[in-house]
């Protein structure tokens, strides 16, 4: 046998991460593989159980519905992860399973071309799932300041209110379809914004995310980390506006890199950036 990793959930059918990995293992030249496992919420903890007993299981990524399920089966977690509350990333050293959380370094990753040392940091986020709480707790290690929508305020304020100083910037989702923003100050130059969709909203089979984007500060960058479709209507809606776009195969690429390191021992060739983001949306 290989050594091997694999990412788990239900379903998994859909998950690009084995074509990421994989691609970047042929680069390197390593023989190890990475693998897709379809893992029922009632098998994780025998599967957590048999893989740590398997020497040449590296470990894997969690998806959903497993990523808050899976905290209690592990041995050690990472401070990230344990903040967050979600583990995306379980690897066996010594018979034991560490877990950890690779969404927030992932998502921060691809802002760091767009800073240049602002003081003042404003990030618009939707969505008060698992992804952004992940996205609220690297946010506020790196000094924004979050202002919150959703379609559930009380949920959001549960969620990662404790990512937001002021609970006036706790806000119903429809405050992006308006025309003025009073929970928002100007912007100047020594200050930076993004609009951060974390949600649903924008992938197939749910509604798009409506924005105003008139209504915003001008230099905005929007993030948007839906990968299917990889171009949502808001990402279109910004670049028609000529705004800076980050697209959910960012975050996808980033937080994999980061994973691949744990668990193939080097870093994964992101010289070939270009080349895999055209396999992916092939």
């Amino acid at each position: 046998m290989r050594p091997y990793a694999e990412v788990i959930g239900d379903p998994i059918a859909q998950s690009k991460s084995p074509a990421i990995h994989n691609f970047w293992l042929e680069k390197l030249g390593i023989d190890a593989e990475y693998r897709a496992c379809h893992v029922r919420p009632e098998e994780l903890g025998e599967y957590l159980a048999a893989r740590n007993a398997d020497d040449d299981w590296r470990g894997c990524n969690v998806t959903m519905p497993h990523k808050q399920a899976v905290l209690p089966l592990l041995d050690t977690v990472s401070p990230t992860a344990e903040r967050i509350g979600a583990v995306n990333t379980v690897v066996m050293r010594d018979y034991l399973l560490h877990g950890d959380n690779t969404d927030a370094p992932g998502f921060m990753e691809p802002l760091g071309l767009y800073e240049t040392g602002q003081t003042y940091r404003f990030a618009m986020l939707v969505g008060t799932g698992g992804a952004a709480r992940a996205i609220a707790d690297a946010l506020q290690e790196n000094r924004w300041t979050i202002i919150s929508y959703s379609r559930d305020p009380a949920k959001a304020e549960r969620e990662i209110g404790r990512y937001i100083w002021d609970k006036d910037l706790i806000c119903p989702l429809e405050d992006l379809a308006r025309s003025s923003h009073p929970e928002l100050i100007p912007s100047d130059a020594d200050r930076i914004d993004i609009l951060v969709n974390a949600s649903a909203m924008g992938m197939a089979g749910y509604p798009d995310l409506a924005v105003d984007l008139d209504g915003i500060v001008e230099d905005l960058i929007v993030y948007d980390i839906v990968t299917h479709p990889l171009e949502t209507r808001l990402i279109r809606q910004a670049r028609a506006k000529g705004l800076r776009t980050i697209d959910g195969l960012a975050m996808l690429i980033g937080q994999a890199a980061v994973a691949f390191e744990k668990f193939f021992g080097q870093p994964a060739p992101r010289e070939h950036d270009a080349e895999l983001r055209a396999i992916l949306t092939s």
